[in-house]
């Protein structure tokens, strides 16, 4: 059934705004939203000195703001109907100000963690808001096909740009002038929305009641104690902690009460006929391996780069440019792919994880302590390229494959994988490998060590260990990319030896907001009763 396709207009805004404008004003929005976050990742080593925390700390801020991303996702839908425009745009720029005034002055790390997780609830209500009220702009026939892959270039591209200002601003002030830029971002934002638009209800509004409170936060408790586990888990030494045993035995007990109100609650926050997709399973066990390839990036590039190329965050910045230029023309050529050639969602897979391999190869080949930094532009545009083709035809396939019902909920699951458990699992492994492999290659090369070595005159024996503990490092590095690289081959052989899509060759369009504001009105009405 083909939905009619409303004309674009825009009309919570006042009449002396230019129609021409008021998307890009949005646009501009979205893509202010998607800077934001807890903790700033380009500051990493500054944080850890001015707010006496680990390493292991501030990563965990990161990805429980990435967990109320991902969590937020099934009553997307709901706020949009329940509230105006006006009111969830101004309510998530606020919160998301406060939230970074209070992550410079708190040091309670619980506390911390949740002010990270609630700025991710903002984050996501905040950009779904802007580019949901201009996806006919975009795409005047509501074609996924093309929403996807430029939703991902503001997604991924902001990523690369919130990287460079957070170093830049770092460099030249402090770390917390990133947290006060972004105050000052989110400001304008609501003295835009208080200037420029007016309080505009479309449908009539929706209920909240019904909504699976708790199951959600049975789900956040879940992922939230996930995280712990493999962030934290090669610092405390694994399971010959008390902690981790622990919080993997209360997990364990968090995930069966959470699966268990799934398949007996009236209306759960997931609901199990969601897994009873035909792809579903499949879709999900790809994305997670393809987020545990991609968290090489956060492990042995960084390692790579900082301890063996010592490199400054203010240089190694500088290839987030090349990361950039893979993203624009990944999206490029999944829009040439899916709206001009028509060709299948599979193919495009398969390209996008042979783009994955010949990164991982390229890094596996250039790992040098001499090595130009121009060399790793090449290898870090590839991994760019892949990374929007993946991302952008993954959560394409996903769409086509659920209901509107469940897409919404697959959708956080997706992104849970996505963004924080399938990363935080890839870091835990390569992280594990490298001290395995570190404490291995010193004991293997360590014999060759001689006496004549040793009774050079003059012998500077600091230098010497520094220059060996630096070659083991890089050793290391390579043996991991190689594994990975396997690992990479083997699920690209996969998708060529098993030629067969998991969706279907024809787009579904989206269905017009009336359409699905109605579609949530009767949802929220059988949920009350």
């Amino acid at each position: 059934h083909q939905h009619s396709v409303p004309a674009f207009s825009m009309p919570m805004f006042h009449k002396f705004v230019p129609h021409r404008l008021r998307p890009i004003i949005y646009l501009l929005m979205a893509f202010s939203f998607q800077l934001t976050g807890g903790l700033y990742l380009g500051s990493l080593n500054e944080m850890i000195g001015g707010m006496s925390l680990m390493r292991e700390d501030i990563l965990m801020c990161l990805y429980m703001n990435l967990a109320g991303m991902a969590i937020y996702f099934p009553i997307l839908f709901r706020m949009k109907f329940r509230f105006t425009n006006k009111t969830l745009l101004i309510g998530a720029a606020a919160t998301l100000a406060i939230c970074n005034m209070l992550t410079i002055t708190i040091t309670l790390l619980p506390l911390l963690w949740i002010v990270c997780f609630i700025a991710g609830c903002a984050k996501i209500q905040g950009k779904f808001e802007c580019m949901s009220n201009i996806q006919l702009w975009i795409t005047p026939k509501r074609n996924f096909g093309v929403f996807f892959p430029v939703l991902h270039i503001i997604i991924l591209c902001s990523m690369q740009i919130s990287d460079l200002l957070t170093v830049h601003l770092t460099y030249h002030f402090g770390w917390k002038y990133m947290h006060l830029f972004i105050i000052a971002l989110m400001l304008a934002v609501i003295l835009t929305m208080l200037l420029l638009t007016k309080r505009c209800r479309i449908i009539p509004k929706v209920t909240l009641r019904g909504i699976d409170w708790t199951g959600g936060m049975l789900w956040v408790l879940f992922s939230a104690q996930i995280i712990y586990i493999f962030n934290y888990g090669d610092w405390l030494d694994w399971y010959n902690s008390p902690i981790i045993t622990t919080i993997t035995g209360t997990a364990l007990i968090t995930l069966g009460v959470a699966v268990h109100r799934m398949f007996h609650s009236l209306h759960p926050f997931i609901e199990a006929e969601m897994w009873r997709s035909k792809y579903m399973k499949p879709i999900i066990l790809l994305i997670a391996i393809v987020e545990a390839l991609f968290a090489t990036e956060h492990v042995l590039e960084e390692i790579f780069m900082e301890e063996g190329l010592k490199y400054a965050s203010i240089t190694s910045s500088l290839l987030d440019w090349a990361v950039i230029a893979g993203i624009l023309f990944g999206v490029a050529v999944s829009l040439l792919w899916l709206n001009v050639l028509r060709m299948s969602y599979y193919k495009l897979l398969a390209i996008g994880m042979g783009a994955l391999a010949l990164y991982l190869a390229e890094m596996y080949a250039r790992i040098s302590p001499s090595i130009n930094m121009q060399l790793l532009c090449e290898p870090l545009f590839l991994r760019g390229f892949s990374y929007a083709v993946l991302s952008a035809t993954l959560m394409l396939s996903l769409q086509q494959v659920m209901s509107f019902k469940h897409f919404f909920q697959s959708l956080c699951v997706f992104n849970m994988l996505h963004m924080t458990i399938g990363g935080v699992v890839g870091a835990a492994i390569y992280a594990t490998g490298m001290r395995y492999y570190m404490s291995d290659n010193i004991a293997r090369y360590a014999q060759h060590i001689d006496s004549v070595r040793f009774t050079m005159s003059p012998f500077d024996f600091g230098e010497w260990m520094e220059k060996f503990i630096e070659s083991m490092l890089m050793v290391s590095v390579k043996q991991i990319y190689g594994w990975v690289l396997y690992v990479c081959i083997f699920v690209t052989l996969m998708f060529l030896l098993y030629d067969r899509p998991f969706v279907r060759h024809t787009l579904r369009r989206i269905p017009s907001w009336r359409t699905v504001g109605r579609r949530i009105a009767a949802m929220a009405i059988h949920y009350v009763r």
